[in-house]
């Protein structure tokens, strides 16, 4: 379920072109081992706080576990932002592929904010039904998706040989050239949907066994799939031209590749796969972050008007209903204001997705150390190793907010000033915690508490 919702085909093909181009080009494989290796340092830490803190809220519980309920609650307001943008940048990818795809199979051209609406309807429709089969689906995407991509990097490998593959990319000069906090922002990007295995831990027949060994499992998997894929990507087109070329035209770079070394048929798969890829994503997106509000509306922190659910299927209807309608708006100021989908609308959705759960990462990993720290457990497992991945991704995160305005590609005031909407949402929650303290003690006693269903 995790992998399947990270998309791994739309973040290869919609994500790290522009990477190459944005970031640190030949380095991006270099990018994507530092992020594996500090989500592993995490990652340590994390498996070991959930048996403590039974929540499927994740970063949210744990941070008010460590730090208390008011840095607790900017935190829930900082996830349900972070998921959000994250579904409105993918979102904008999957209409520029729709249209993309319409055109190739019709000639005909359509602006890519129609596909944008149709797709938000739809993913409004189906989050609002139940679907007992989406594991299942979700699986089957995932193995096809992987499939393509695999046999790809194998076509590069078989084609140009071991010496096409320039172990330098992974040099400190390589990987720390000029860009490095926007590839750092897409490596995360990539990975950061780790707290997904605690969300599910619920329903796990052995909740603390179980929720650790997929953890470790999703986080290699995926981090050596996206490693390898980018020195694939990398060693097609040749280190020193990997950034030119893909920025030359991201939105078609991997399609040129796999026509190039897999063949004609590989492009119309491609095509196809990176639109159930993105919509799979945009719809888990928008499924966790309509669940996080429905969550907070349930403790009474937001109106209760929004935990409003769905008489026959019991989904979470009214805050799918604003957070449908605020997606509506900001596809129709997008298309007002001439904004590409994948050059504009995306990267600057991402960064505000991304740079959230980097920082979320980051107050997480604190907030795991000072919980065990309290209880007198100090050891590497608990308490150095979350420390340092924290470090890490730290760095990162103050790495992607200096590079903002390199991240979305524009000069547009309006567009680059949207990264403070980072620290206001965390401003409102906190201030919003501490007023229920003093006004409504038992709402904020709720904040954060371990709650399991059914226990």
């Amino acid at each position: 379920m995790v992998l399947a919702a990270s998309a791994p085909l739309a973040v290869v093909v919609a994500l790290m072109p522009i990477a190459f181009a944005y970031g640190n080009g030949a380095g991006l494989p270099g990018a994507y081992f530092i992020a594996v290796l500090a989500m592993i340092l995490f990652a340590v830490g994390y498996v070991r706080i959930i048996p403590f803190v039974k929540n499927a809220g994740a970063f949210y519980a744990y941070i008010a576990a460590g730090f208390g309920k008011e840095i607790g609650l900017a935190a829930a307001f900082m996830s349900a932002t972070a998921y959000f943008a994250l579904c409105g940048s993918t979102l904008a990818a999957l209409a520029f592929f729709c249209a993309d795809l319409f055109k190739t199979m019709t000639g005909m051209d359509t602006h890519w904010a129609v596909w944008g609406i149709l797709n938000t309807l739809l993913i409004f429709f189906v989050s609002t039904r139940k679907i007992t089969s989406a594991a299942i689906v979700l699986t089957l995407v995932l193995l096809t998706e992987i499939v393509i991509i695999v046999a790809l990097d194998i076509a590069v490998w078989m084609r140009l040989g071991p010496p096409a593959f320039d172990l330098s990319d992974f040099s400190i000069p390589s990987v720390f050239a000029p860009g490095l906090g926007i590839a750092l922002i897409y490596a995360f990007n990539g990975l950061a949907g780790i707290e997904g295995t605690a969300i599910y831990q619920e329903e796990a027949k052995d909740r603390t066994r179980t929720t650790k060994r997929a953890t470790f499992i999703a986080l290699l998997l995926a981090g050596v799939f996206y490693i390898m894929t980018a020195w694939s990507l990398a060693s097609a087109v040749g280190s020193g031209r990997v950034a030119e070329i893909a920025g030359a035209d991201p939105g078609h770079f991997v399609f040129a590749q796999a026509n190039d070394y897999l063949g004609a048929w590989s492009g119309t798969m491609f095509s196809v796969l990176v639109i159930t890829s993105a919509f799979a994503a945009s719809l888990g997106l928008f499924n966790n972050a309509s669940r996080y509000v429905f969550a907070l509306a349930r403790d009474r922190v937001l109106p209760a008007t929004l935990a409003k659910t769905h008489p026959i299927n019991h989904s979470p209807r009214n805050a799918a209903v604003l957070l449908g309608s605020i997606l509506l708006i900001v596809i129709a100021l997008s298309a007002a204001s001439s904004l590409d989908p994948l050059l504009n609308v995306s990267p600057a959705l991402i960064g505000i997705g991304s740079i959230s759960l980097m920082l979320l990462i980051v107050l997480t990993s604190f907030a795991i150390a000072v919980f065990f720290a309290r209880k007198g457990e100090i050891s590497i497992a608990k308490t150095a190793a979350p420390v340092a991945g924290g470090l890490v991704v730290g760095i990162a995160s103050w790495m992607a907010i200096t590079n903002y305005s390199a991240l979305t590609g524009v000069d547009s005031p309006v567009v680059n000033s949207l990264i403070w909407v980072v620290p206001a949402t965390a401003l409102i929650g906190f201030c919003l915690a501490v007023y229920l303290r003093a006004a409504k003690p038992e709402t904020y006693k709720n904040i954060g508490a371990s709650r399991v269903e059914g226990a």
